[in-house]
């Protein structure tokens, strides 16, 4: 067992100007959130209400099982453009009846939940994460048309997918409850139409040109009928529940983590620390448990850093690297560890930064290797984007989150607050453990 010091002094200025750089981006964000979860403003909201329906985010608390996380991807999609903050849509991840499951949640007091470009990459890449972690899917649907949307909404491919509809779902919106293994409809609310008819490509059989979905009758074709909001929700927990749902990945192997031995804190000063000083093992110190961590290759290639650890009681193997160009002893260095990784089938952690810059013999001919070594291995990938980290993206991810910084493009699944590093990542390693965890074997030319 290898326990990790710090060198962070919480009375250094140096430490308290950091913290106080992250904590005034953290600030920015956190009105990003309030301004998605005010979805389309308190007329609507009220509106809506009104009408006896429920928003988004409290549809999704009643589904999901009591005091249980959601872990919300993607949530200030579309700010700064012509879009409402949150792309009028809520997707994430949270436990149905003890299953994870991938949610998503139209919002119907933004333009009445019509469908825009970014709803369609928000709802794809939910998908996305839903057939590549085995994860069932559960869609609260409420939409009237779309707004400028590329098409394309579809169900995930490989795990199940159940659907409660609770007003108007027309265009694109439409196709989601007609593909989905399970529909639920809510009696006298629920209609579901398609205005613009297209073909299904590796979806199904059925040619949807030919047969448009029309409602039947005042509710539509369903496979259960729901007699309001609640029941329905009711219907859905129900559906996950008889999906005998098993995880097909390995259990923590330590039932009873310790936490972290050094304040997360800290990591809101490392989050603004001078890439050129910046030590990735400081991070580590901070997210893994009793901050237990074999280095690899300690000696060799100094500027990269990769161990083996545990966070929340699964096994990962932690890789931090500058986003440059690799020397030849790095991207051995990689190329070793990612076979070790993929011969014990351990899940990896990539923490991509901009690192200090690099004085010896660099060649682009040395990153052939070691970007063919990542997209070889079949082990789950997480990554985490610290600073403005702009390099190329050689890895396919199953979860990309970064923490705030200056200047810096949000990742893929969001920015968040690096005091909640810890917590993120253990509810992707969970969910990511819900397919079979396994490795590639070689994956790549290795010579010591």
């Amino acid at each position: 067992m290898t326990v990790l010091d710090t060198t962070l002094d919480p009375r250094d200025p140096a430490y308290l100007q950091g913290r106080s750089t992250t904590l005034e981006l953290l600030a920015d964000l956190e009105a990003a959130l309030d301004e998605a979860r005010a979805g389309g403003g308190e007329k609507n909201v009220t509106r809506h209400h009104a009408r006896g329906k429920l928003l988004p985010r409290e549809r999704i608390e009643m589904l999901l099982d009591q005091d249980s996380p959601f872990l919300e991807l993607c949530p200030v999609a579309a700010r700064g453009s012509e879009y409402p903050v949150g792309a009028s849509v809520v997707t994430g991840i949270g436990v149905v009846e003890g299953v994870e499951c991938v949610v998503v949640a139209n919002d119907p007091t933004v333009d009445e939940g019509a469908v825009n470009p970014y709803t369609v990459e928000k709802i794809r890449r939910a998908t996305t994460i839903a057939s590549a972690n085995r994860l069932p899917m559960v869609g609260l649907v409420e939409s009237a048309g779309d707004a400028g949307a590329a098409g394309g909404l579809f169900p995930p491919e490989r795990v199940p997918s159940i659907c409660v509809v609770f007003g108007a779902a027309t265009g694109d919106a439409a196709y989601l409850p007609a593909l989905c293994d399970y529909t639920i409809r809510v009696r006298g609310h629920a209609k579901v139409l398609t205005i613009h008819p297209q073909p299904i490509n590796g979806h199904t059989s059925v040619d949807v040109r030919a047969t448009p979905v029309v409602p039947a009758g005042p509710d539509g074709p369903a496979d259960q009928l729901a007699e309001d909001e609640r029941d329905g929700l009711r219907l859905a927990r129900q559906s996950v529940r008889r999906l005998n749902w098993r995880k097909h990945g390995p259990p923590p192997r330590t039932p009873r983590p310790r936490a972290p031995r050094h304040d997360p804190e800290g990591l809101l000063t490392l989050a603004a620390t001078d890439p050129a000083a910046f030590d990735a093992r400081e991070v580590f110190a901070r997210i893994l448990d009793d901050s237990d961590f074999d280095e690899f290759k300690p000696g060799h290639g100094t500027a990269l850093v990769a161990g083996w650890g545990e966070l929340h009681g699964y096994p990962l193997g932690v890789l931090a690297a500058p986003i440059r160009s690799c020397s030849a002893v790095e991207a051995q260095k990689v190329v070793h560890f990612l076979h070790l990784a993929n011969a014990t089938a351990t899940p990896m952690l990539f923490l991509r930064h901009a690192g200090a810059p690099f004085n010896g013999t660099a060649d682009e001919v040395h990153d052939a290797p070691m970007a063919h070594a990542i997209a070889r291995s079949t082990v789950p990938h997480l990554a985490l984007t610290v600073g403005d980290a702009t390099g190329e993206r050689t890895d396919e991810p199953r979860f990309r989150f970064s923490w705030p910084a200056v200047g810096a493009a949000p990742a893929d699944d969001g920015v968040i607050d690096p005091r909640d590093t810890r917590t993120v990542l253990g509810l992707c390693l969970s969910a990511v453990h819900s397919a079979a965890v396994e490795g590639a074997g070689h994956v790549g030319v290795f010579r010591p």
